[in-house]
């Protein structure tokens, strides 16, 4: 019922009330994830494999009033109306290349290794400001849509009356290149074992014990987490090493909170972070998932470990959030003022000129490509 509306204007919370069953309703929106899962399953890992979707970049318990695990598991399970998650063929970054086809057929200008400086509003729309190697440049809008998070989009207008807390992440990624895949200990085939989702310590004794160490200010013992294979089902990600046998592996852990990584205690963390993860891979191997990796021209192992800071480091996440902040719920409140098109379309800021087209809008879910969609959408109405 909700994914149809995801790229219409916002609907009301009590349209969507009422076009649900109030029993899921009650499931999946008034009470806590964690009520809900303990109620309908009897199994600690099915109910932790279940529960994980609620827990994908977001540090909180599953019974927390606040509902965060809630919506985080909405987005995760109303992909194209059936909770079917699919990858792009050549990757994401063909999804980049083929945005910014269209965009230079359109005509748009491309500017690329620059850095927002400023963005300040008048009486006929916005201007931006940025900074290259070729020195500070700027450009006058009607509108500006902004991919960024809130948080960063009201440092950069300078507006801290209305700039909202600092978000703070909670993941560990590993990329890692493998030479060949690695061999169970059940006997299973590899290449069945790492085409769909890995699921590693993520029982629902194990997420709670994790939640509850991290929250100590500790690394998780076993840290839950996931590995995925992407190459094995688009071998075109990796081009012309593909048929070498070359795979691409991806690891990524939950209740690793960012302040785990950035205090006293942040370089040991992440090394004893990196070392739990690898280790909850093994348990599963005949031998170790790092003889399998590859080496790069200075034989170093092609081992990619990512935190949160490193996410705001290198792509200006505050907090390495990667949904630019807690989700909100794919609808308006039945209070929420939809007067204007940005409104309807839920990607408004307190500047009319301004729009949110990034995770950080209503419908941002990641990287769904909706604020975009909804926010070139209030702009069309606008005109």
């Amino acid at each position: 019922m909700v994914a149809p509306t995801l790229t219409q204007p916002l609907p009301r919370e009590r349209d969507v009330a009422a076009a649900v069953a109030p029993s899921i309703w009650q499931d999946l929106v008034a009470q806590p994830l964690g009520r809900t899962i303990t109620e309908r399953f009897a199994d600690d890992t099915v109910r932790g494999i279940v529960a994980t979707d609620g827990l994908i970049g977001t540090f909180v318990s599953m019974d927390d009033a606040s509902l965060a695990q809630n919506r985080c598991f909405l987005y995760h399970l109303m992909g194209n109306g059936t909770g079917e998650w699919r990858v792009p063929v050549g990757g994401m970054g063909a999804v980049t290349d083929a945005l910014a086809k269209a965009a230079a057929l359109a005509g748009a200008t491309l500017v690329t290794g620059a850095e927002v400086t400023s963005v300040s509003t008048g009486a006929h729309g916005a201007e931006v400001r940025w900074r290259t190697a070729e020195g500070e440049q700027g450009a006058t809008a009607r509108h500006v849509l902004s991919g960024v998070a809130p948080w960063t989009m009201a440092g950069l207008l300078g507006d801290e009356a209305t700039r909202p807390a600092k978000p703070a992440g909670s993941q560990l990624k590993l990329n890692l290149l493998l030479e060949r895949l690695p061999m169970l200990r059940s006997g299973v085939d590899p290449r069945v074992a790492f085409s769909g989702t890995m699921h590693l310590s993520e029982g629902w004794c194990d997420l709670q014990l994790a939640y509850e160490e991290a929250l100590a200010g500790e690394v998780p013992q076993r840290p839950p987490g996931e590995v995925y294979c992407h190459s094995l089902t688009d071998p075109s990600i990796l081009e012309d090493l593909a048929p070498m046998g070359v795979h691409t592996l991806t690891y990524f852990g939950l209740h690793m909170p960012e302040e785990l990584f950035t205090g006293p205690d942040g370089e040991a963390n992440r090394v004893t972070a990196v070392q739990r993860a690898i280790a909850s891979i093994d348990e599963h191997l005949t031998g170790s998932i790092l003889d399998c990796v590859a080496l790069d021209a200075d034989d170093k192992l092609c081992l990619e470990a990512k935190f949160p800071h490193d996410v705001e480091a290198e792509l200006a996440m505050p907090g390495g959030h990667i949904f630019h902040g807690d989700l909100d719920w794919p609808w308006a409140p039945n209070r929420a003022k939809l007067e204007t098109p940005a409104e309807r379309w839920g990607v408004a800021t307190p500047y009319d000129a301004v729009l949110m087209c990034g995770s950080g809008a209503r419908r941002g879910g990641a990287v769904s490509g909706l604020g975009g969609h909804n926010a070139a959408q209030a702009v069309l109405e606008a005109r």
